[in-house]
């Protein structure tokens, strides 16, 4: 249903998204606006693996 190429895109963006959410989640403050934005790229990027994983293999 998803090409390999568009699949194999998608995944680097929701790799790339994961790495550096838990980047930052090391350096902000809990508590602040920072961290609220980077917990929810975190879920999505998290969400968008798993999306992207689950059409490539069906």
């Amino acid at each position: 249903m998803l090409s390999p190429d568009l699949g194999r895109v998608v995944l680097r963006i929701a790799t790339f998204l994961v790495v550096v959410s838990l980047g930052l989640l090391v350096t902000v403050d809990p508590g602040t606006a920072e961290h609220v934005v980077t917990v929810i790229t975190l879920i999505v990027g998290v969400l968008l693996g798993g999306l992207v994983v689950f059409l490539v293999r069906k």
